[in-house]
């Protein structure tokens, strides 16, 4: 096959992984501190592209500006879902937390349905059309902008995981909760805080994807199982893991799809959930238990 296609396709896998690896990242925070996983993940995203599609065709507000409303309006309902519902519903049981997030996934699917029908949205902006040359191939100027944009966020994310306060104490609790509740960590607010942080990187995500991917109330169904395939390649709760598990995730669905077809291209993607279950549940860079 011509090293061009190739090169096209390894190019444009890295991109959409770079979306992935933002979308993970939130899924792997949530999991690294409450040490369950999420069910309502892709339902969270579907709702915030949904937000970002009303704020550009009613308020005429640019989806990459959106960003500086959805990121704050996400955290603010990851944060209250937590303190008024997930917190309190689950009697401090993460089994009851992971019923009560497929229960959300549930019911956040209906109501969208409900409300938005079953159409699929997309939108279209100035620079929707912008090409620009990359190496072999031509790339649309917004892919390249929303894999700058997730990279830069997801580096933002770790520097203020390593380098705050609040991170250290997301990071206490993660590694001994018993032992942050004795040295005075308010262990229920750092729960809240980081579901509301995993929520916020979905805002931001939904911000970057718009420009380049469709919205309908299933949506989520297209990520939610690409989120769950990176954290658990990359290993449970290791962000530097999530990165190049979302870049290895965006390279095999790239290549799939251009020698399997798109409608086969993500065959590849369940091919490496269930080796790296088979081989390494521990994940490429998580911590063997």
């Amino acid at each position: 096959m011509d090293l061009t296609i190739l090169g096209s396709a390894a190019i444009n896998g890295l991109l959409i992984g770079g979306i992935y690896t933002l979308v993970a990242s939130g899924l792997t925070l949530i999991y690294g501190v409450l040490h369950i996983i999420n069910f309502a993940h892709g339902s969270l995203l579907m709702l915030a592209m949904f937000g970002v599609y009303y704020l550009l065709m009613k308020l005429g507000i640019d989806p990459y500006m959106s960003l500086l409303i959805m990121v704050p309006v996400m955290y603010l309902l990851g944060y209250l879902l937590y303190k008024l519902l997930i917190g309190r519903l689950s009697q401090g049981k993460d089994e009851n937390i992971l019923l009560i997030t497929l229960g959300l996934s549930i019911l956040i699917e209906n109501l969208a349905l409900m409300f938005f029908k079953g159409d699929t949205r997309t939108i279209s902006v100035s620079y929707s059309d912008t090409m620009v040359e990359l190496g072999p191939t031509l790339v649309s100027l917004p892919k390249i902008i929303s894999f700058g944009a997730a990279m830069a966020l997801c580096a933002v994310l770790g520097l203020f995981i390593q380098r705050t306060d609040t991170g250290r104490a997301i990071r206490a609790v993660a590694k001994e909760r018993v032992g942050a509740r004795l040295v005075g960590i308010d262990v229920e607010r750092i729960f809240a805080i980081s579901f509301g942080i995993g929520l916020a990187t979905l805002g931001a995500a939904a911000c970057l994807l718009m420009p380049i991917f469709y919205v309908s109330p299933t949506t989520g169904h297209v990520f939610v199982m690409v989120a769950f395939t990176v954290v658990v390649l990359g290993g449970m709760g290791s962000f530097l893991g999530a990165v190049i598990g979302g870049l290895i995730v965006g390279l095999t669905e790239s290549f799939g799809g251009l020698f399997l077809g798109e409608s086969l291209g993500q065959i590849g993607i369940s091919l490496i959930f269930i080796l790296i279950l088979l081989f390494r549940p521990s994940g490429l860079f998580g911590a063997k238990r």
